[in-house]
């Protein structure tokens, strides 16, 4: 055992520090599945606040059957990547349909979400181009940038006229590629994609939007924010993931025909990874269809958004700017977020700290994320119990 390793890590003491003073947030072991209200390995019941199954999908029956389904058909595993052994007909149905779903030509599946940004942006990311973020883009997209040869730059936040002055910088024929989210995570709110794709055509570049926390929710038939905004054809790459609003596990990257190809052959997390499961893939391609034909479920979900944000609102919390079921609770100091997520959990609660390095100190905040699973009655309560300890931490 290498005592040097030891003793690097060792230094690492934030989470026995945390624990030591009872607000430690993380790793909270769950025994049922992602319900409003939800079973802890503890034995108490919970209301979950903190999960990203924006749709309520990740515990629907039809999604369970299907994914026994292909289990049984197919097995746990395919034992192998795309590239090689790993290709089943399923996987190949699945692209066909999130490739009409998203309005582009064809689509790829990886393993997990981030492995998506991850491969496409290491394999887009040319020796002489350039790469421009948004500096609140995913961690995963900002790996993935960091494994290219291109040159990256980050621009503010929804700031056009930093993304402006960064495309300026560049060399006017080299390849450039703007990535953001669609929705941000964290704060809820979504990329100025119009804005966006008027600086791309001006200076050549191309766009890439993380919709991760955009499908299902955005869009017809939660199709996305490209759609949302009209501008499907002007967005080259749409990123997804499964483990969101489609109630699985992994993601897919839709664009052109000649691009999609190329990430076939040089995307390195999806040649050298195995491929999705056959049971994730089956509750993916079932969570598409109850998405495209059930669009009451979205529409309740906008209806209890809209509510909780008034709710909320009205208690004197700051949401920021969140245009989305992501509603960030501003708290701006890591050990009150903390305490926060403890009492609130003691409360019968469950929601969720964003601290650094995810944001900044000045940005710390408690991330209350709805369900189409969730009522007004849930949220009622979980605001007033917020309310009461917010005002108890002097928060508000």
């Amino acid at each position: 055992m290498n005592a040097l390793l030891n003793e690097i890590c060792g230094k690492y003491t934030i989470p026995q520090e945390t624990k030591a003073a009872g607000i430690y947030p993380s790793y909270k072991p769950i025994s049922s599945g992602q319900d409003p209200i939800v079973k802890m390995a503890d034995g108490s019941s919970v209301m979950m606040f903190g999960s990203n199954s924006y749709l309520g999908l990740s515990d629907d029956p039809r999604l369970k059957e299907a994914a026994i389904k292909a289990i049984e058909k197919y097995g746990t595993s395919c034992s192998g990547s795309r590239f090689l052994n790993g290709t089943l007909d399923i996987h190949e149905e699945l692209e066909e349909k999130l490739a009409r779903f998203v309005g582009k030509d064809q689509a790829v599946t990886f393993s997990t979400g981030f492995q998506v940004n991850l491969g496409v942006i290491s394999a887009l990311g040319f020796r002489g181009g350039y790469i421009l973020l948004d500096d609140t883009d995913h961690a995963c997209i900002i790996d993935g940038s960091r494994l290219s040869w291109s040159t990256v730059y980050k621009f503010k936040h929804n700031d056009m006229e930093a993304l402006e002055k960064k495309l300026k910088a560049c060399e006017p024929d080299a390849p450039k590629m703007i990535v953001v989210d669609g929705v941000y995570s964290m704060l809820g709110d979504l990329c100025p994609l119009p804005q966006i794709c008027e600086l791309a055509e001006k200076y050549n570049a191309s766009v890439m939007v993380d919709d991760a926390h955009g499908l299902g929710v955005f869009g017809k038939n939660g199709s996305g924010t490209a759609d949302y905004f009209g501008l499907t054809d002007k967005v080259d790459l749409i990123m997804g993931t499964f483990s969101k609003s489609f109630g699985s596990l992994g993601g897919f990257i839709a664009g052109s025909e000649p691009v999609i190809n190329y990430l076939k052959h040089n995307a390195r997390s999806l040649i050298f990874s195995a491929s999705m499961t056959p049971a994730a893939v089956a509750a993916a391609s079932k969570a598409l269809d109850i998405m495209q034909s059930e669009p009451e479920r979205i529409e309740h979900l906008w209806d209890i958004t809209r509510y909780a944000h008034a709710k909320f609102r009205e208690n004197g919390f700051d949401i920021n700017a969140t245009q989305s079921p992501i509603i960030p609770l501003m708290v701006r100091d890591t050990r009150k977020a903390m305490q926060i997520v403890t009492l609130a959990y003691n409360e019968g609660v469950f929601i969720t700290p964003v601290i650094a390095p995810a944001v900044p100190e000045k940005d710390v905040l408690i991330r209350f994320a709805l369900m189409a699973t969730h009522t007004k009655e849930h949220i009622d309560i979980a605001v007033e119990k917020l309310t009461k300890i917010f005002k108890q931490l002097d928060v508000i």
